[in-house]
C-alpha cells in the first residue's frame, strides 16, 4: 500500500498555506499556530538567510503547522541545510526539466535513493537525530514550474520519482507566456496552462500547488484543482490589517 503523507491526507479540500517574507521568529511562530497547514520561509524573495532559517526552525516547535524552506535555488547545499536546520521539506524555484526535479528530489533524500549528505546539525542543538529512512519517508519535495520550459515539460517533471508537489509560480510563469497572473488564473480551457498543471500532476499521482496570495486568488487556484496553495503572507497581512484598521477608524488615505 503507497504510504500517505500530511500533504496528501486533506479530504475537506486543499491545503492553505502561510509564506513567511520577513526574518521574524517570532512572527513565523505565530503563523505556524495560527491555523494554516503549514508556512514556508522564503530564503529566494524574502528576507530569510542561513540564520533566520534555523531560528524560525527551532522558534516553531512541538504542534506548529509544518515549516518548509524556498531556497534562493535549486542548490543541493542549500537545500541540504534547509532540511538539516529541521525544515518539513523545500519548495525549489525555478525547475524546468525533469532532469532539474531529479535533482531536486535526490538533494531530499539519502542514499541509495538520493545524495544529501548526513550531518550532526540535530545533535549540536539538542534534538535527536532522525534516522535516514523516516527522514526520507517524510520529507516533502516540491518543484516550482514558473517558466515556459518548465510548463512543457510538466508532465515529466512530475512523473520524477521523489517529486511529491508541483508549485506553480503563477508571476514567473505569466511573464514567460507574455500576460498576466489575472488572465493567466481565467484561462481554464484544457489545454491552458493550469489546467494543464493539474492533469499532469492527476496523471503520476503528485499534488497541485500554487502560490496563490492575492485578493481572490488562493480561491480561484482551489476551484482549478489545486491542492496545496499558498494563500496568505505575512506582508500582506501587516499591509492590509494595517490599511483595514485605518480605514475602520475613519482615516481616508494611506501616508
Amino acid at each position: 500500500m503507497e504510504q500517505q503523507h500530511w500533504w496528501t491526507t486533506h479530504p475537506e479540500g486543499p491545503l492553505w498555506g502561510a509564506w513567511s517574507n520577513l526574518a521574524s521568529p517570532g512572527a513565523v511562530g505565530t503563523l505556524a499556530r495560527s491555523g494554516v497547514d503549514w508556512v514556508l520561509l522564503d530564503a529566494q524573495h524574502g528576507e530569510h538567510d542561513d540564520r533566520s532559517l534555523r531560528e524560525c526552525l527551532r522558534e516553531a516547535g512541538t504542534g506548529a503547522a509544518p515549516l518548509l524552506v524556498r531556497p534562493g535555488r535549486l542548490d543541493v547545499q542549500e537545500i541540504g541545510r534547509a532540511l538539516d536546520a529541521g525544515a518539513a521539506g523545500v519548495v525549489v524555484p525555478m525547475v524546468s526539466t525533469p532532469e532539474q526535479a531529479r535533482t531536486a528530489a535526490r538533494a531530499c533524500r539519502y542514499s541509495p535513493t538520493g545524495e544529501r549528505s548526513w550531518g550532526p546539525h540535530a545533535l549540536l542543538t539538542g534534538r535527536p537525530p532522525t534516522a535516514p529512512a523516516d527522514a526520507d519517508a517524510h520529507v516533502l519535495c516540491a518543484v516550482m514550474v514558473e517558466t515556459r520550459e518548465g510548463l512543457a515539460n510538466v508532465s515529466a517533471i512530475a512523473a520524477v520519482e521523489g517529486v511529491d508537489v508541483v508549485f506553480v509560480g503563477p508571476f514567473d510563469l505569466s511573464l514567460e507566456l507574455g500576460t498576466d497572473v489575472e488572465a493567466l488564473l481565467a484561462a481554464d480551457g484544457p489545454d491552458d496552462p493550469l489546467p494543464t498543471v493539474v492533469r499532469a500532476c492527476a496523471e503520476h499521482g503528485v499534488v497541485p500547488g500554487a502560490f496563490g496570495v492575492g485578493a481572490g486568488r488562493a480561491a480561484r487556484f482551489r476551484d482549478l484543482g489545486f491542492r496545496f496553495v499558498a494563500a496568505l503572507a505575512d506582508t500582506e497581512l501587516l499591509a492590509g490589517g494595517t490599511a483595514d484598521r485605518l480605514a475602520a477608524l475613519g482615516d481616508p488615505s494611506p501616508r
